[in-house]
């Protein structure tokens, strides 16, 4: 088994900055990838962005240019560094762990960026 534990969110003004951080422990040799999804409220979760335990990236169109996900392999620690925030990334974040067939989450953590 794998848990899974977000950090960092909370309220920024718009035009702010904010760094996420996602810490995996428990049976962790084989996470292939982690990544970060949102979900606000009425809204389908969305993607935001993924890296492999290789460094391959991945992101959502509506977060290129201002958001960048690294990673800590020795930590098995992800991040994700948020800047130039707009109302719209407003929602409840959370990180998810990819091992083999199986995929672990956290249990959030809520941005909510003000105008």
């Amino acid at each position: 088994q794998v848990q899974v534990v977000e950090s960092g969110g909370g309220l920024v003004q718009a035009g702010g900055s904010l760094r996420l951080s996602c810490a995996a422990s428990g049976s962790i040799f084989s996470i292939s990838a982690m990544g970060w999804y949102r979900q606000a409220p009425g809204n389908e979760r969305e993607l935001v962005a993924s890296i492999t335990s290789g460094g391959s990236t991945n992101y959502a169109d509506s977060v290129k240019g201002r958001f960048t996900i690294s990673r800590d392999n020795a930590k098995s620690t992800v991040y994700l560094q948020m800047n130039s925030l707009k109302p719209e990334d407003t929602a409840v974040y959370y990180c998810n762990a990819e091992r083999g067939m199986h995929d672990y989450w956290g249990q959030g953590t809520q941005v909510t960026v003000s105008s």
